[in-house]
C-alpha cells in the first residue's frame, strides 16, 4: 500500500470515527437527566465508562476520562449541549459550564429574533431554565446571548 493510500485510509477512518461518535453522543442524550445540566454529562460520561467495561469506580472513570483526552471530551461535550432546528433555521448551545445560552443562525439566514429564539428555548426544554426577562437577553451580531437562571430564581421554580 502507498503512503497516499495509507493517508487516505487513515482520513477515513477518522471521518467514520467522528461521524459515529457523534450519531451516539446524539442519540442517547437525551437519556440522562435532568437534561441541560452537568449532571446529565457527567451521567453520559459514567454510562460512556461503563459501557466501555470499565467499573463505575473513580479510579476507572479517571482513567476513562484521561484516555479520551480533553479534545476529544471537549468535542463529545459541544454536541452533548447543542441542538439544531432546521424549521427555525437555529442553532442553540446550551453548556450549564456557561454563563449564557448562545442562539444563532443557521444556513442562510442571517438574524435571530427574540421571538425565534424563545420559540427555540421552549421546543427544547430550555425556556424555564433561562432568565425570561428579554431586557437580560444580549443581541451580539448575529447571536443572541440569553443567561441562565439565577440559582436562586431555580430553587423558587422548583418550589
Amino acid at each position: 500500500m502507498s503512503a497516499m493510500d495509507q493517508s487516505q485510509q487513515t482520513r477515513i477512518q477518522a471521518k467514520v470515527f467522528d461521524f459515529a461518535l457523534g450519531e451516539l453522543v446524539r442519540a442517547h442524550r437525551e437519556s440522562f437527566k435532568p437534561l441541560w445540566t452537568v449532571d446529565s454529562w457527567v451521567k453520559f460520561l459514567i454510562w460512556l465508562t461503563l459501557n466501555c467495561e470499565l467499573s463505575g469506580e473513580r479510579e476507572s472513570l479517571e482513567l476513562f476520562a484521561n484516555a479520551l483526552g480533553p479534545r476529544l471530551t471537549g468535542r463529545m461535550r459541544r454536541i452533548f449541549f447543542e441542538r439544531t432546528d432546521e424549521s427555525l433555521a437555529l442553532q442553540l448551545i446550551a453548556d450549564p459550564a456557561d454563563s449564557e445560552v448562545l442562539i444563532m443562525p443557521k444556513g442562510g439566514s442571517w438574524t435571530v429574533t427574540f421571538d425565534q429564539a424563545e420559540k427555540l428555548l421552549d421546543r427544547v426544554g430550555l425556556l424555564e431554565r433561562v432568565e425570561r426577562d428579554q431586557c437580560l437577553w444580549q443581541e451580539l451580531d448575529a447571536v443572541i446571548a440569553i443567561p441562565w437562571q439565577s440559582e436562586k430564581n431555580m430553587t423558587e421554580f422548583k418550589k
